[in-house]
């Protein structure tokens, strides 16, 4: 007796293509694909629809500007409207999330705290090192807490952009925060690298380079005019992040060490990604947003960093995507109310919510206007980023031992965006507005259907991630084959 069969759904599978047939389910892994499965506590009929791996949000914020505990709630309640089952949270020290500085061994069991018992999805952390104690403690995090993933912020470096200051030390309330920590970053991960031969230890970077942006920004001021989207990415233009990649690239390849490139913006951005050896990543926004359409609809709730583009960096991303340029898609999903954008372009905080939409973008403007096939939305969405966050074997596929995390999205099932679908505590959103066909109906994790036709069920039942090597009981070769070939 299974615990759950999914009937008669078309299978996307990762790397290897599509099939109709039954989805088993017990102990909360898959325990069987075939046609004609019998016997479960639970049946759901997905005749007509598609069967997805559920999505791991690589890029997401839990807590940045409001209590961690209340938005993992909310937000990751958002990540299953849009079939995400995994969220892998950035968190730091400084301002915003807990507004201190000190150790992590201090620190990350407060944030584990705050967001145990209260999240929807399972989720993990990429942590960022803003003091040289803090690189020191990673050898710790990786071996105790299976962070195997860390963070460098490249335009935090010598500028405080919140407050249009200098200095970023009253900001990041670390130590000098320079291209000097982040090779000290990078030295650090590659030595704990090697010590752990079968896990990839990586850094992620947000590339935009600093110096630069504190001449364009001073150049956008001097000259009046719209303080807007427009403006903004005049500001942070896309040789800032050209540049900055450059930089990252050069020390990431003396010191060796794995590295992955952030929420790309632009088409320069992508092109000198290109020329590394790190991963890369865009977002549904810098997919799909242009600055002077959300100027043209008022306010400055699609400031981001970086900033929104135009429609042929948009195209340029999207050309990314189909060819295997860009490695996955993520939300970058960061709650941040009105109140939080106010009428000032510069005070205003960056971000926005994204994560219900990324199956539903995906699958409307990815696979439907642009033909990308469905397991290429399987491998943008889930199967990647689980391979490049240690997930793998677990998380991205719909293979039989794999955790059952799926969603069930409605081909034919269209839908204009508002802010009270997507189940979000965000008060606002810059896809309002916009029509997408293909929604998940029903979205599964670990076994247990938490989302249902638009309504959440039960409570919330997500589990923290480890991701150091010790975390699987499944033969070698299934947990962490890099042969695209394996399921």
């Amino acid at each position: 007796m299974y615990d759950l069969l999914v009937k008669d759904g078309l299978l996307v599978l990762p790397y290897h293509g599509e099939v109709r047939a039954d989805l088993a389910i017990s102990g909360g892994r898959i325990t069987a694909i075939g046609e004609h499965l019998d016997g479960a506590n639970e049946v759901i009929d997905a005749s007509g629809k598609i069967v997805l791996p559920g999505a791991v949000d690589a890029h997401f914020h839990i807590g940045i500007y409001r209590e961690m505990g209340l938005d993992a709630f909310e937000e990751t309640r958002s990540s299953l409207v849009g079939g995400a089952t995994t969220v892998l949270s950035y968190f730091r020290t400084g301002q915003h999330y807990l507004d201190r500085t000190g150790p992590y061994k201090e620190i990350f069991p407060e944030a584990l705290d705050a967001v145990a018992g209260r999240a929807w999805t399972d989720y993990g952390f990429h942590l960022a090192p803003m003091t040289v104690e803090q690189i020191e403690e990673i050898p710790r995090l990786v071996a105790e807490h299976g962070v195997t993933s860390y963070k460098y912020y490249m335009f935090y470096k010598g500028f405080d952009l919140a407050a249009n200051s200098r200095d970023a030390r009253a900001f990041t309330m670390g130590d000098e925060y320079d291209l000097g920590h982040l090779f000290l970053i990078m030295e650090k991960l590659a030595e704990v690298q090697k010590a752990h031969p079968d896990t990839r230890i990586s850094l992620s970077l947000h590339c935009e380079q600093s110096e630069l942006m504190r001449v364009f920004i001073d150049r956008v001021q001097a000259r009046g005019g719209p303080q807007n989207l427009r403006a903004y990415s005049e500001a942070r233009p896309p040789l800032t992040e050209q540049v900055a990649i450059a930089e990252a690239a050069a020390l990431a390849a003396h010191t060796g060490v794995e590295i992955n490139f952030l929420h790309l913006s632009s088409a320069e951005a992508l092109e000198a990604a290109c020329r590394t050896t790190g991963r890369r990543e865009t977002t549904l926004h810098h997919l799909c947003l242009d600055h002077d359409d959300l100027d043209a609809r008022g306010g400055l709730g699609g400031k981001v960093n970086p900033p929104i583009r135009t429609r042929e960096h948009n195209e340029a991303l999207w050309a990314g995507v189909a060819d295997g340029r860009i490695d996955w898609v993520a939300s970058d999903h960061a709650c941040c109310l009105e109140e939080h954008k106010g009428d000032a372009l510069w005070p205003a905080r960056p971000g926005f919510g994204g994560t219900a939409l990324l199956y539903p973008v995906l699958f409307s403007e990815g696979h439907l206007k642009r033909g990308l096939p469905l397991t290429r939305l399987a491998e943008i969405a889930s199967a990647n980023p689980a391979r490049a966050y240690n997930l793998w074997g677990r998380k991205g596929s719909l293979g039989v031992g794999f955790d059952a995390d799926l969603t069930i999205v409605d081909p034919g099932l269209t839908r204009t965006v508002t802010t009270e679908l997507l189940l979000s505590g965000q008060d606002h959103c810059p896809f309002e507005g916009v029509e997408l066909t293909g929604w998940p109906v029903t979205t599964v994790v670990g076994g247990r259907v938490a989302y249902r036709d638009g309504r959440v069920v039960g409570e919330p039942g997500g589990s923290y991630l480890d991701r150091s090597s010790r975390w699987s009981t499944l033969p070698a070769a299934l947990r962490g084959s890099a042969s695209t070939n394996s399921i």
